[in-house]
């Protein structure tokens, strides 16, 4: 199928159309799917690109200096994607209050990925810096959860999400499911944990490609630190509560040896609960079958 014009709004309209005509009695699930704010970056319709000026745009102090201008025109770029989408989000919610069931439907926006937009001179994902990893989850039901706004600052894994949704249903989440239901902290009858994010490159591809410079590895991601190794041991250790844009860099240094200590003795017994050997990416190929192409990518058409 081919979107008439701007495909994010073209699909937002299909949803409300399904939205409204499925018949009301029975339960639904909706996963939409959208492409923005992904590049190409200066494609979003001229009403919310003309929004932002990359003259304006305020960077990351980990933007190196000769990567400036070409960062700015990313971001400017990006962010219309954004306010695009903060009116497909909009205009998803006037629908849900329009049929009266917005206070009894499970509202979740998030992402797979962050960008790089050149912090640390890098670009695009799959890296184990903050601008990459970071990701939105907004959740919104308030039949179970209430109206007002707050923010749980807790991490939260991939795995995570799916039981979390069944358990928010009241459904249980089935016992071979990984990820951790995380309902209760929503309703706020259990307390947060301060348990870390496991970040992974299992085989790097595409954008991150080894040409490009791409690497396996495995990290973890807590609420002060970032602690990385590839395959050849300790690569990134970072305190984001002294350091929040990552730009020194403590792998080895004698003062936080034990913190280093620490997450390594963690992130290996993470690896160990999900049966993960840390290989290089090829072992894993091999492992499940999958054919790749010469950036490490599974080649698929956009045939239909």
């Amino acid at each position: 199928m081919t979107w008439p014009g701007y495909d994010a709004i073209a699909q937002t309209q299909e949803m409300q159309r399904w939205i409204t005509e499925r018949d009301p009695e029975t339960p639904f699930f909706y996963f939409l799917s959208w492409g923005p704010p992904h590049d190409p970056y200066n494609t979003a319709p001229a009403e919310f690109a003309s929004l932002f000026s990359p003259a304006t745009i305020q960077l990351r102090p980990n933007v190196p200096a000769g990567n400036a201008d070409a960062a700015r025109a990313n971001l400017a770029g990006y962010y219309g994607h954004i306010a695009a989408l903060d009116h497909c989000v909009g205009a998803l919610l006037e629908t849900l209050d329009t049929l009266g069931i917005a206070d009894d439907t499970i509202v979740v926006f998030t992402s797979d990925h962050g960008e790089m937009h050149f912090s640390q001179g890098q670009q695009w994902k799959e890296q184990p810096w903050d601008e990459s990893i970071l990701i939105p989850f907004l959740l919104r039901y308030p039949a179970a959860l209430g109206r007002a706004a707050r923010t749980v600052p807790m991490r939260l894994c991939t795995p995570d999400i799916l039981p979390t949704l069944l358990g928010l249903s009241g459904l249980a989440p089935p016992l071979a499911m990984r990820g951790r239901d995380l309902s209760p902290v929503l309703r706020q009858q259990a307390v947060l944990d301060d348990e870390p994010a496991l970040i992974m490159c299992v085989s790097p591809f595409a954008l991150w490609s080894r040409a490009l410079g791409g690497m396996e590895y495995r990290g973890l991601r807590s609420s002060r630190y970032t602690y990385v190794r590839n395959l050849d041991g300790p690569w990134m250790f970072y305190d984001n509560a002294t350091d929040p844009y990552q730009l020194n860099n403590l792998v080895g240094l004698p003062d936080s040896a034990p913190v280093e200590a620490d997450l390594d003795a963690q992130l290996a017994a993470r690896l160990a609960a999900i049966g993960d050997p840390f290989r290089a990416g090829e072992w894993y190929i091999d492992q499940w079958g999958y054919t790749v192409d010469g950036s490490g990518a599974v080649p698929y058409t956009t045939d239909c």
